[in-house]
């Protein structure tokens, strides 16, 4: 069993042995999540990191681009390598490492240039993850897609390689953060009842539950919200016949307010509050693709969507996709899908 704890060691004990030993032998070691990290890869990713430096290793996290403002206060952040920012320094780091950790993303598209110089690297490469269908270009493979989150992967990951005792407060703040963010504060994939018993080891460690709820949610800026309500009020959409909804943003609705990355975190789930709603998709024109959030409730799976119409996926409830075009084209074959779903989405009602 997990030390101190009484989880499922639902990593294998050839997989554990096997991690353990390649972070034994390595002493520069970088840690890569995926592109526009949300709270979950860099949750991971910053507990991974203290918990290696605590154990005397040269660690670097990289990431392909920024991240959002209201996840800046986590412990760490500010030695993040951003490639976008030094591209340089991002490539030297990983030309130079002898072990990569790769995170929170199951192929290597998900970095962007990123995946080139990783896939060149002679370095050992393990893999942390809850997403379907891992590359087959990694070492070491720890991936439980039925896991709530990547965050929640590596708290096991740590206690079952016999070190909970090295789990600091810094360490539990990070892990907490990913989890509450990718499980929408426990209120999707979360019915797992370890998830709250991992809850209370890290509360027990010292975590403030509403200091960090308030850190991440509490920590928006006013042009975020008077979006927010454009949006909801002129770039929405519903389909009743289909318990679906679609809300969009083009760049030329982003450009009338002065808004931050991250500031359209979370939109994707307003609709999902209307009644009978049980499919909400938000279409956001980026500056060099279409981005496409899905997500859903009950038994629909967003992820299949995601994968068929917007070369996505990701979770039952929660999936990502892109789309290179115009948004009205994006939105076009979004209602395609819906069209095509329409037999699965009333069996969801």
């Amino acid at each position: 069993m997990i030390e101190s704890t009484s989880l499922t060691p639902i990593i294998g004990a050839q997989k554990i042995s096997q991690a353990k030993k390649q972070i034994d032998n390595a002493q520069k070691i970088v840690i890569i999540t995926h592109l526009s990290p949300d709270g979950d890869a860099l949750g991971s990713s910053l507990a991974l990191y203290h918990y290696l430096l605590n154990l005397g290793k040269e660690v670097k996290v990289v990431v392909p681009n920024s991240f959002p403002y209201f996840l800046k206060w986590m412990n760490g952040t500010k030695d993040i390598v951003v490639n976008t920012y030094i591209p340089n320094v991002a490539e030297a780091i990983i030309k130079n490492a002898n072990l990569i950790f790769c995170l929170d993303f199951n192929i290597l598209k998900r970095i962007g240039v990123l995946g080139d110089l990783v896939a060149q690297s002679t370095a050992e490469k393990i893999l942390v993850d809850h997403h379907l269908s891992p590359d087959e270009v990694f070492d070491t493979v720890i991936s439980y897609p039925h896991i709530s989150s990547t965050s929640e992967i590596i708290f096991r990951l740590i206690s079952q390689m016999g070190d909970f005792e090295k789990i600091s407060p810094i360490i539990a703040e990070c892990i907490y953060t990913g989890m509450m963010t990718d499980t929408g504060v426990f209120t999707f994939n979360s019915n797992d009842p370890e998830i709250f018993e991992i809850i209370s080891l890290l509360i027990k460690k010292g975590i403030d539950r509403d200091q960090i709820y308030s850190n991440v949610f509490n920590n928006y800026s006013e042009n975020r919200f008077r979006l927010l309500g454009f949006t909801l009020s002129q770039r929405m959409k519903t389909y009743p016949e289909l318990s679906s909804a679609l809300i969009y943003l083009s760049k030329e609705d982003q450009a009338q307010f002065p808004i931050t990355k991250g500031d359209t975190e979370g939109f994707v789930n307003y609709p999902l509050s209307i009644k009978n709603i049980v499919f909400s998709v938000f279409i956001r024109e980026d500056e060099d693709m279409v981005k496409v959030s899905l997500r859903s409730q009950g038994a629909f799976p967003c992820n299949e969507f995601a994968e068929d119409y917007f070369d996505g996926g990701g979770h039952l409830n929660a999936s990502g996709g892109e789309f290179y075009g115009k948004i009205e084209d994006a939105i076009t074959l979004f209602e395609k899908g819906l069209e095509e779903y329409a037999d699965v989405l009333k069996q969801c009602e």
